[in-house]
Formats: structure tokens, C-alpha cells, sequence
């Protein structure tokens, strides 16, 4: 999914005279008047050249709201108020804007309920699949705080830098899916229409069967024999599967084997705490209390391992104790930096400054592992795609050869 900046064609001009027409990338008529300003020409005129979003009808149908339209959101309303747009005025354009029927309904029901006397925060908490436990948070700091717009640019930041963080983790383990995939899909096809060829001939000349060949023949003939059966076998085994890492015990037991893995551990480790270290930072520099900062990160942090050294963080700091104590003696999960950061941060009082400045390390870091991820992964696939094939081949070539051998 990509969603495109839309292109304007304009007029401007300066106080001197001059004049400009052309096109240009804006994300709405505000923020194309504020690229020209800082150019120092006054916009005159636009006309928006509407771009169709890719998977727009996609998400539309599944009623989802991708990520990039809520970071959009969030970016744009940002500078509506800023402008001194109003919020009804503001969620009005937004919702013109978008190509998902989902979302469009979401801000135009949002913009209800504003006309209504509710606040920004009030009218998201009716959309709690949409907008997330932080993004409401933040919201309603900003709106308490006299600084929504500060807010707004605070979450759009976040869930940009975390998008690319998912973005890239994501991308390190695509190659290696596809090569997984498709050797499925090849050894199944093998088995379909290349082991019958050469069971054939084993039958003609009763050549004797090691246990291995006979292995392969068996799941051969069931899938050729019973292929609606093993069609259903493999849904139920891959919805199973899938419901089982969905559940609290699956994600239990994916926690404990990567953080065993070597190499994976590390970027585990790297990953959670440079989400934490946002979502902390976020937080507080919108205003939101510790204790709730806290608690709302321990929502966004996936990993129970993780969740657990937040929940132990906030019992620490309702104590009136310093919550970098509880990352110092946690470093098994979070490597010590976060919690020698932390304890800076809490002494000079700026912890919301030294959590971004671990984020962005953090995140940096990841992106440098992941590439590095993808090298090790490379060798260790060729291994594996080596010995299926050398079983595969050994297995079947060796009937074959006994029989020449006799000949």
C-alpha cells in the first residue's frame, strides 16, 4: 500500500510582481501556500490533480485503515489548526481527500460528534479499532494542554518513524519467506508429477526400496489419492498455526525461541526498545502523566517479556522510586544504555529528550542489523535448500542406481 502526495497545479506571486505557475507536491492547499511562502510568493490560485490511492479499495472492502492514512491524518490536521482551521472544517476537507470508504465514514461521523459539543479525544474513543489507546492520549494531552498542534506533529512523527521501523524489519525477512514459499510449492509439485514417473519404473523392475524413497512415495501417492483430504489437513494446519501464534501462548512461545536465537535476540532487544523509547517520549512530551505513559506503552509493546519490565516501571515509579532502576536490572531484555539513558534523563529532567535520542539510535541500529540480517540469512538457506534437495535426490537416484548396478 503507497499513498501519494497529491500534486496541485498553481498561480503565485511575489510582493515585487512576479509571477509563478507550475505543479507541486503538497499534502493540502495549506501546505502548499506555506512551500510558496517560504519562497516568498502568496498563492493565488490551486487546482488539486487527484491521485487514486493503490490498495485503497482493498482496505476499503476489509474496513481497515492503514497506517499511512492515519499518519497523513494526523500530519494534515496538524497544520489545519495551526492555520486556524476548524476541527469540523478540518475533518470536512480530510475526509473529501481519502478514497477509503471506511475511513471517510470515520471522519465524517468524528465531525458529528464535534458539531455535538465533544472534543477531537472524545469523538476518537468511539473508533477504538482505528485510533489506538496512544493516538487518543496524545490528542486528548494536547487538547488539555493548549498544544494540539504540537500533539498532532508529535504522533505523526511517532507513527512514521514506527511504520519504517516495521517497514524495514518486515523487508529483511521477505526474501527469505519467498525462497521458503516457493520451495514448498516446487517439492509439492515434485512430488505430484515427478516421484509417480519414477515409482513406475521401480515397479517394473522391483528394484528394493530404502526407507527414505518409501517415505517419499507414501506422501506422493497421498497427496495424488487423497488430495481433498490433504488440501483440508493443510488448512486446518495452517489455521491452526495461525491461531496458535495469535493466541497468548503462541506469542509466548515466539518470544522464547528468538530471544534464544542468535543474531534475531539482538534485534528483538533493539526493536522493543526503540519502540518503547518513542512511545515513552511521546507521550510525555505531550504532557500525559508517567504512570499513564507507562501504562500506554506497555499496550503498544507487543513482547510479554517487555509488557512485564513496564508493568514492574510503573509499580517503581507509583512508589515514588525512579523508573530507570527497573531497565538497569532488566538488561537481559533491555539493553543496559536504556536504562543508563533513563537515569540521566530523570537527574538533568529532561527523560522525554533522552528517550528520543535512544529511539533514533535504536532505530538506526535496526536498520544496520537488518541488513547485516540479510547476509547471514542468505548462507544459511542455501544450507537448507542444499540438504532438501541432496535428500530428495539421494533418495530417489539411489533405487536407480542399485538397478544399474544389477544390470
Amino acid at each position: 500500500y503507497t499513498k501519494n502526495v497529491p500534486t496541485f497545479y498553481y498561480k503565485a506571486k511575489k510582493l515585487s510582481g512576479e509571477e509563478r505557475d507550475g505543479r507541486q507536491e503538497a499534502a493540502d492547499r495549506f501546505d502548499l501556500a506555506g512551500i510558496l511562502r517560504n519562497e516568498g510568493f502568496f498563492l493565488l490560485s490551486s487546482k488539486e490533480e487527484r491521485v487514486k490511492l493503490k490498495g485503497a479499495v482493498f482496505f476499503s472492502f476489509l474496513g481497515r485503515v492503514p497506517l499511512q492514512e492515519k499518519m497523513v491524518f494526523a500530519r494534515n490536521l496538524a497544520v489545519m489548526s495551526g492555520a486556524g482551521v476548524s476541527l469540523v472544517k478540518s475533518l470536512d476537507i480530510l475526509s473529501r481527500q481519502t478514497d477509503n470508504k471506511t475511513w471517510r465514514a470515520t471522519l465524517e461521523s468524528m465531525g458529528q460528534s464535534i458539531k455535538k459539543g465533544r472534543t477531537l479525544s472524545q469523538a476518537m474513543e468511539d473508533c477504538p479499532k482505528i485510533f489506538s489507546t496512544l493516538f487518543r492520549s496524545m490528542v486528548k494531552a494536547g487538547e488539555t494542554s493548549g498544544r494540539l498542534e504540537e500533539s498532532l506533529k508529535v504522533v505523526a512523527e511517532h507513527l512514521e518513524r514506527d511504520y519504517d521501523l516495521r517497514r524495514k524489519v518486515r523487508g529483511a525477512f521477505v526474501y527469505p519467506f519467498i525462497i521458503l514459499i516457493s520451495m514448498i510449492i516446487i517439492g509439492v509439485l515434485m512430488l505430484i508429477y515427478v516421484v509417480p514417473t519414477l515409482v513406475t519404473t521401480f515397479e517394473e523392475f522391483e528394484v528394493e526400496l530404502p526407507f527414505s524413497t518409501k517415505v517419499i512415495i507414501f506422501v506422493s501417492g497421498f497427496l495424488i489419492d487423497r488430495w481433498l483430504l490433504s488440501s483440508f489437513i493443510a488448512a486446518v494446519l495452517a489455521s491452526l498455526s495461525f491461531l496458535f501464534w495469535r493466541s497468548n501462548a503462541g506469542k509466548k512461545s515466539l518470544s522464547f525461541v528468538l530471544l534464544k536465537l542468535p543474531v534475531i535476540s539482538e534485534i528483538v532487544r533493539k526493536i522493543n526498545s526503540a519502540r518503547t523509547s518513542r512511545t515513552l517520549s511521546s507521550l510525555i512530551s505531550s504532557g500525559v502523566e508517567i504512570v499513564e505513559a507507562l501504562e500506554i506503552t506497555e499496550d503498544v509493546v507487543q513482547d510479554h517479556h517487555f509488557k512485564k519490565v513496564l508493568g514492574l516501571a510503573r509499580e517503581e515509579i507509583q512508589k515514588g522510586n525512579p523508573i530507570s532502576k527497573v531497565f538497569i536490572e532488566s538488561s537481559r531484555f533491555y539493553p543496559l544504555l536504556v536504562g543508563e539513558m533513563m537515569a540521566i534523563g530523570e537527574e538533568t529532567g529532561k527523560l522525554s529528550e533522552m528517550l528520543l535520542r535512544l529511539a533514533s539510535f535504536y532505530e538506526d541500529d535496526v536498520a544496520d542489523s537488518t541488513k547485516a540480517l540479510s547476509t547471514i540469512i542468505e548462507p544459511v538457506l542455501m544450507i537448507l535448500i542444499g540438504a532438501v534437495v541432496g535428500f530428495f535426490a539421494i533418495s530417489m537416484i539411489q533405487p536407480l542406481y542399485s538397478l544399474t548396478s544389477g544390470i
